[in-house]
């Protein structure tokens, strides 16, 4: 005699088998014609095998007038594992209804992020949709509006990762603008507030997707995305490997990696790849590389505000938050976007517990009455309270020239460093010597018989008794003046001698950051 459950789990599966399907054959193979996976697919590449577990499978419109009402509503959640860590996740699915959203589409994804919250684990929302479901008008609005707040009740609580992995317009990109993180692939993912043809019409301004919107432009212009990656199935890697770095969420530590690389192993190429003359550039990322755990160093915006390079690597096995000036790009220079991305990767390790290691090279702020009026003052406080503001350890590394105000805002002791080492290149002082020697001894040098050899001698004076790591160290400004030899040891010490600090802030609301 059949089971009287029989027929109902017939029925049972018989939906799900519906709901698994996705959209329409056609849908489906317009999708995977422009090199796009479908929902699940990407769900199913990206987590561990077989970890899936799916909320809402069988949730489904109910907008009295849609005439078709399939099972997901477009979009798939639920919750799974990366390397045996929990984590949660969104994926809309293009092949329904554009993978617009809706009423139902929005609660599938507010339930799973306050699940993500309420559990402390990472949310990563997989975007490719059309932004707001047009028949369902203002409840389509407020849905966008729930997810909103809730990415402000997650922030700095658990890591929010956002991949564009199509179409993300209108309102629809302040979601992930609200994101810790932003991935996006070439040539198939786009955001933007107006699209091509509504700039045409309003400004006159003739532009393509890809120039508007795409991910070369919003890697090197906007500083909107954080990450590219060549094709959807890098972009997964790329955000598993991410996550290897952060911890769940702002109570715990992060990962901690078994690793081959002695902690007691000096860096002698160091001493090679700095320039004999404090004018030659050198390549910051060699000095990272070169001290890291397995000179593995995974770069943060690396084709935007280039001369300031930040990323995460490793140091014993523990993560490190690393920013650094760049004197392959401007010199070193701090600029508006320079600070204005330093800040926002300070205050994000910050949130998560990620130790902060900071090499400095850098000759001042970016001179020019296109900085000043584009507000360089108000950025670069951006950087500046960002370091004051961060609890977590902090070292600072002085390899060359540390001048001015921007010597200050890159993590000095006076900002509240908790230990900064200087290699005998390091240069302190409020300016550059040449500079210093012009303003300082210029009716000297004027009235001199031969004024450029005076000029000469004054720079080198200046140089012996200023642009030099001595007087810090007499101080105590720099805690010591170190063989940069010895840096990967020194840093690695005075981490796990910093592992234990513990900071209270004033109680207050928030501060009021220069926004």
């Amino acid at each position: 005699m059949e089971h009287p459950l029989s027929e109902k789990l017939a029925d049972l599966e018989r939906r799900k088998e519906e709901a698994r399907r996705g959209g329409s054959e056609r849908a489906v193979q317009r999708q995977h014609d422009k090199g796009k996976m479908l929902a699940r697919e990407r769900i199913d590449y990206f987590l561990d095998e077989g970890s899936f577990h799916e909320l809402d499978m069988l949730a489904r419109t109910r907008h009295p007038d849609a005439v078709e009402r399939p099972y997901t509503d477009g979009v798939v959640t639920g919750w799974g594992t990366v390397d045996g860590r929990k984590v949660f996740v969104f994926s809309q699915d293009f092949t329904i209804m554009g993978g617009s959203l809706g009423e139902v589409f929005a609660e599938k994804i507010h339930k799973t992020m306050d699940l993500a919250l309420a559990t402390g684990a990472p949310f990563i929302g997989l975007n490719d949709g059309a932004g707001a479901r047009i028949p369902e008008g203002v409840v389509s609005l407020d849905g966008y509006g729930g997810i909103f707040y809730r990415n402000v009740q997650a922030s700095g609580v658990i890591p929010q990762i956002s991949v564009i992995m199509g179409p993300c317009a209108g309102g629809a990109v302040y979601s992930p603008a609200m994101t810790d993180f932003i991935f996006m692939v070439r040539e198939t993912s786009h955001m933007f507030i107006t699209g091509p043809d509504v700039v045409k019409t309003v400004t006159g301004e003739e532009v393509t997707l890809e120039e508007l919107g795409g991910a070369g432009s919003h890697s090197s212009r906007s500083g909107v995305a954080n990450f590219v990656a060549s094709d959807e199935k890098a972009v997964l890697d790329d955000v598993r490997h991410l996550l290897s770095f952060l911890p769940s969420n702002n109570m715990d530590e992060a990962p901690v990696i078994e690793n081959s690389d002695d902690p007691q192993r000096r860096c002698p190429a160091l001493i090679d790849i700095m320039p004999d003359s404090s004018n030659m550039p050198y390549d910051m990322k060699a000095v990272i590389t070169e001290v890291v755990d397995d000179a593995e160093f995974m770069e943060y915006h690396a084709n935007w505000a280039r001369s300031i390079v930040c990323g995460f690597a490793r140091m014993n096995g523990h993560t490190v938050g690393i920013v650094a000036n760049q004197p392959m790009v401007l010199a070193g220079v701090l600029d508006i976007e320079s600070a204005s991305k330093g800040a926002r990767f300070v205050r994000t390790c910050d949130a998560f517990n990620i130790p902060i290691l900071t090499f400095v090279d850098v000759p001042g702020f970016l001179p020019g009455v296109d900085q000043e009026y584009g507000g360089i003052i108000r950025h670069g406080a951006k950087l500046l309270y960002a370091y004051c503001e961060a609890t977590v350890p902090r070292i600072q590394i002085i390899t060359r020239k540390a001048y001015g105000g921007a010597y200050v805002v890159m993590d000095s002791k006076g900002i509240g460093s908790d230990l900064s080492l200087a290699w005998p290149s390091a240069e302190l002082a409020v300016m550059g010597p040449e500079g210093a020697a012009e303003i300082v001894h210029r009716r000297e040098i004027q009235a001199a018989a031969d004024p450029e050899s005076r000029r000469a001698e004054l720079i080198d004076d200046y140089k012996e008794q200023f642009a030099n790591p001595w007087i810090a160290a007499e101080r105590g400004y720099v805690d010591d003046v170190i063989d940069p030899a010895e840096t990967r040891i020194k840093v690695i010490a005075g981490l796990e001698m910093l592992r234990t600090k513990r900071e209270e802030l004033p109680q207050r609301k928030h501060g009021n950051v220069p926004l």
